[in-house]
């Protein structure tokens, strides 16, 4: 993305435009209007006889809405401007735009004002891949009181409708007004553009979306509830309060309700190209976010439950049992070009599930679900025994049914070279990794608590933790490299080891699979030179074949993967290491203005003294945006415990005074407060 881009969204909807407000979209630049995995506009573009306009400022007032000052003319020859052009914008089910017009000359003016507007009605995919190649027919009417855009190849139909409260011209290519002012007259108008969506039937996808409005009183009141009901976190850190702050308000952006399920909302997986459901993703934000917005994992459990695989089909690597990786709704998805309608290929979502459930309740006391899930969750532990063992050893493992489209690599770190040996060959599949391993210990200990307490079944709780256990024995045998004193990233199916040093084995420590007496060792590889940078742990060692410190998954830094490190490093006993992480993590974020990326470079601080965005990272994303919220716990050792909630604070040395209010869960509401050492060289400089 360039620089200069103004984003607004509202879970389901976002506009992603230039700093003027106008939309061109090309195929580097994905900018438009986007709402379930399609681009509604794809051109909109203001002028005032026949001007472009220069954008003064913009505000992002909301994350739903957004202000644009501009003045007709180049930035370069600007003189006093004689008029003012004022764009407001909001999302929410749909599109609107106020329009106003300041006239400060001492005459009166007559002007053309006029927008151009078009679709190209290109998926999200295709915008993704810079690959338009549209198979239906796309239309423009232009009729007497609106413009209807148009696209529809079969049954799919994709309109956008746009309307005006003052009536306009409407041509093919867009709409205009012959505006007279007098001097210090305003004029303005406010411009409406819905989106339309028929799916099989005839029926308007969206239409259900639409019951939530547009106005924005009814998204700032939503917004106000939505803060209130959270936690309150003080701080003497000078930029902790204000990094959570933004990480709430981020998180409420990317709250999604999949399509005809009442309105329900789950974290969406980040913009611009993950706005939508994601099996590992929602998952992994709804553990880190649990003690803060619990209601997102009650809502995320559910659908993800009830749209659990059921069948053998190869085209969407689903098997019985198996939770949803990714779940699309434009057009190559339901002409079957892409398989996300939903597509399963992902290895870590399905024990996770289990997991999210046993830390939920533990949080919530929800009974309940976790009685109503029993089925899904027997389902999930028999997928991981009976379907993921694809070489018959008893671990999860992964190869792609689907060769065409599928994902090569379905572990969290699925770029195409993200697991290879330490000479830097790839190796062949199917491939394990070492994480998903720890999952699926994790999902067994956690499973054989809901058993034994929930599913009158002790005989089940007692299988799964024999089978948890001969796992533990199993993997710290085959996974340890003896000459490094780490775990290997993942082995081949002839059981060579993919001998890397990687920031998996931090997730190894959040699970409990790792064995104590190696655990020490583990933990100082995580805060040691060649993963750790100053700002965060690397995804891949410095001095690995691979390495590179922008490297989508060999080299640079996941923000969401050092929350997990640090809760992983707790659980341990080693909390002054998980400190560090903590620390390093949210001093980056200050420089990111509190939005933390998906990843950023890997460098050496001491190299860089600020941390290196990825180019082409997601902002907002949801398990960079709960991050910070993990952290939080898991500085101040926020555990639920035998129904209550215990609290052992390890600070970072100058962290000072933390205090977290009004924490939600089984017990009420409890607080929690926590002071850090005072930075003794700080203060003797």
């Amino acid at each position: 993305m360039a620089g200069n881009t103004v984003r607004i969204l509202d879970g389901n909807t976002f506009v992603v435009s230039e700093d003027t407000g106008d939309i061109e979209a090309t195929p580097s630049e994905p900018t438009g209007l986007f709402s379930i995995d399609t681009r509604f506009l794809s051109r909109w573009v203001l002028t005032i006889n026949g001007e472009r306009l220069n954008s003064l400022s913009y505000d992002d007032l909301q994350y739903f809405e957004a202000r644009f000052f501009l003045v007709p003319g180049l930035a370069t020859h600007y003189i006093d401007a004689k008029l003012s052009v004022i764009r407001e914008r909001a999302v929410g089910g749909s599109f609107r735009e106020t329009l106003t017009i300041l006239n400060h000359d001492e005459k009166a003016v007559d002007l053309e004002i006029r927008m151009e507007a078009g679709s190209d009605f290109a998926d999200l995919f295709q915008v993704k891949d810079e690959i338009l190649n549209k198979k239906g027919e796309i239309y423009s009417d232009a009729e007497r009181d609106r413009l209807r855009l148009g696209y529809r190849r079969g049954n799919f139909k994709r309109e956008t409708v746009i309307s005006a409260t003052v009536p306009a011209r409407y041509d093919r290519e867009g709409f205009a007004w012959n505006v007279h002012l007098e001097p210090n007259e305003q004029w303005d108008t406010a411009i409406e553009v819905q989106t339309v969506a028929i799916g099989p039937g005839g029926r308007d996808l969206r239409m259900g979306l639409r019951a939530h409005g547009t106005e924005r009183l009814v998204l700032q009141r939503d917004l106000e509830e939505w803060m209130t009901r959270a936690p309150k976190v003080n701080s003497e850190h000078p930029e902790l309060a204000s990094t959570y702050r933004r990480s709430l308000i981020d998180l409420a952006a990317l709250r999604f309700s999949p399509l005809s399920l009442g309105g329900q909302t789950l974290p969406a997986a980040g913009l611009p190209w993950f706005m939508t459901m994601f099996g590992r993703d929602s998952i992994l934000t709804c553990l880190q976010v649990l003690p803060f917005a619990p209601a997102l994992s009650e809502t995320t459990l559910r659908i993800l439950g009830g749209l659990q695989g059921t069948r053998f089909d190869d085209f969407r690597d689903e098997d019985p049992g198996r939770i949803l990786h990714e779940m699309r709704y434009g057009e190559t998805a339901a002409f079957e070009e892409q398989p996300h309608s939903p597509y399963y290929g992902s290895v870590d979502a399905t024990p996770l599930f289990v997991v999210l459930l046993d830390e939920y309740e533990k949080w919530s006391g929800d009974v309940a679900l976790v009685e109503e899930l029993e089925q899904e969750c027997r389902a999930a532990l028999k997928w991981i025994d009976d379907y993921a063992d694809l070489v018959g050893n008893g671990y999860i493992w992964y190869e792609r049914r689907n060769t065409d489209t599928g994902l090569e690599n379905q572990c969290w770190k699925d770029s195409w070279d993200s697991i290879s040996y330490a000479d830097g060959k790839l190796p062949p599949f199917p491939r394990a990794t070492c994480e998903v391993q720890g999952y699926a210990y994790d999902a067994k200990m956690r499973a054989a608590r809901l058993a034994r307490e929930f599913w009158n079944d002790p005989a089940y709780a007692d299988r799964l933790e024999r089978e948890a256990a001969t796992l533990k024995e199993r993997f710290n045998r085959d996974w340890w490299v003896a000459d490094g004193e780490y775990y290997a990233l993942g082995l081949d199916p002839d059981g060579r080891q993919c001998d890397v040093l990687s920031s998996n084995i931090g997730h190894l420590l959040w699970s409990g699979i790792v064995d104590e007496e190696r655990a020490a060792k583990i933990a100082e590889h995580l805060v040691g030179p060649r993963l750790f940078s100053g700002w965060g742990v690397r995804t891949l060692a410095e001095g690995e074949v691979r390495y590179n410190p922008i490297g989508y998954h060999n080299g640079t830094i996941w923000p969401f993967d050092n929350s997990f490190i640090a809760w992983g490093l707790r659980r341990y006993g080693f909390a002054d290491e998980a400190a560090t992480i903590a620390n390093g993590i949210l001093d980056a974020a200050r420089y990111f203005d509190g939005r933390l990326p998906e990843a950023f470079g890997g460098y050496h601080r001491e190299l860089t003294k600020f941390p290196v965005e990825y180019p082409t990272a997601c902002s907002p994303q949801a398990w960079s945006t709960g991050a910070p919220l993990l952290l939080i716990r898991t500085m101040l050792g926020l555990e639920p415990h035998e129904g209550h909630l215990s609290v052992d604070p390890r600070l970072p040395v100058g962290m000072g005074r933390i205090e977290v209010l009004d924490i939600p869960g089984r017990w009420g509401k409890v607080d929690a407060f926590a002071r850090g050492r005072l930075d003794l060289h700080s203060l003797a400089a």
